[in-house]
């Protein structure tokens, strides 16, 4: 079994700079062999690997004007162009969508730092070209015979942060196993199991009402740029942002990360709770989260719940801990089955949170019914 973890480190100015400048190479690196595969293809050429790609990069490092690239982890540089070519063998296997290049604002500063140089301690890591990090206090097993893999640096735009694998061995499950549980998610309450479990949503209105505040400062000093850029016909993006600014914008994204942090330690808190029961299987649906998203009434709050991290979570905890996952189909109508008789309801409005069967007499609440019915399905 191979798990991964996480820890924050605390790299000091010069180390900082460096691990932003590895990042923006493996970007730069990536979107570099992107770049060839489709001038490639548009000559009429076939398809040309990482193996290959990487070859390419080395001469093209040797070229006058990329003498900064030698100054770039090699490892960093060399995994980003295997995943260039890792992603376009995907497309053409029909295993993911066509790729694009990384944009510089949206992608995520994230590289690769060499393994065979990667030092782990309780309190400080070793990376290349980078020397010893001083690091929070993790639970990374450490020992001579553990095997790391996937060494990873990133930064989120406030802190800095070291990822690794590790191979573990299979856990095994010898508790005896409970009754399966079927899993309805919603909004209001963001799960509701067949055993009586409900997942309620954490407030965040305090947190969205700071970050309201907040964008509302950032917005007015903004319009005061456009006004300016306006006036004297500089361009927006060629203006430079006052510290004022800067320290609104780094407010506004420590605030996103807090609720961010709020809602995924909420839904880690309740798939724990589940697993912890040891359900002989644990049973939800597929949902179309993009088809829901649709209903600008509804998005925002589609959003919080984090349907898909629920899923992840229950995927990877339950392969971990020997826990059957089942998968319902995505048009099987839970909410519209009598989970007492198996009637199916023709027409069930969104509205309708209370289930009244019609053949056997049934009342039972719409969420619980529909978790029921996903149970029955392990069953």
């Amino acid at each position: 079994m191979i798990k991964g973890f996480k820890t924050q480190i605390y790299p000091n100015k010069e180390q900082q700079e460096k691990i932003i400048r590895f990042c923006n190479a493996s970007r730069f690196a990536y979107n570099w062999a992107i770049a060839i595969e489709q001038d490639n293809y548009k000559n009429g050429g076939k398809f040309i690997s990482g193996y290959n790609l990487t070859k390419m990069f080395t001469q093209f490092k040797k070229q006058e004007g990329n003498e900064w690239l030698k100054e770039i982890s090699g490892r960093a540089l060399k995994v980003a162009i295997l995943n260039a070519g890792q992603s376009y063998e995907n497309f053409f296997k029909g295993r993911a969508k066509y790729p694009n290049f990384k944009s510089k604002k949206r992608s995520k500063k994230s590289c690769a730092t060499h393994e065979g140089t990667t030092i782990i301690e309780k309190k400080r890591i070793r990376c290349e070209k980078l020397g010893w990090i001083p690091s929070h206090k993790h639970n990374i097993p450490i020992g001579e015979n553990i095997k790391y893999y996937n060494h990873k640096l990133s930064f989120d735009g406030i802190n800095f942060w070291f990822s690794v694998s590790v191979e573990l061995e299979d856990y095994k499950n010898t508790k005896p196993k409970t009754e399966s549980v079927g899993i309805d998610l919603g909004i209001k309450t963001l799960a509701t199991c067949s055993n009586g479990i409900i997942c309620k949503k954490p407030n965040i209105k305090k947190e969205q009402k700071k970050l309201k505040r907040l964008k509302k400062r950032a917005s007015k000093r903004y319009q005061k740029m456009i006004d300016y850029s306006k006036q004297t016909k500089i361009k927006f993006v060629k203006l430079e942002k006052s510290k004022n600014l800067l320290k609104l914008e780094k407010q506004i994204l420590k605030q996103y990360q807090k609720i961010n942090n709020k809602l995924t330690t909420n839904i880690h808190t309740f798939t724990k709770s589940l697993i912890n029961l040891n359900p002989q299987a644990i049973v939800i649906e597929d949902l179309d989260v993009n088809g829901m998203r649709k209903n600008r009434h509804l998005s925002k709050s589609i959003n919080e719940a984090k349907f898909y991290e629920t899923r992840r979570q229950l995927v990877y905890k339950c392969n971990w801990y020997g826990i059957n996952l089942v998968i319902a189909d995505r048009w099987y109508p839970s909410s519209k089955t009598c989970s007492n008789c198996g009637c199916i309801k023709e027409k069930l409005s969104l509205s309708e949170r209370i289930y009244v069967c019609e053949d056997c007499g049934l009342i039972i609440d719409r969420d619980l019914n529909a978790s029921i019915n996903l149970r029955n399905l392990a069953m």
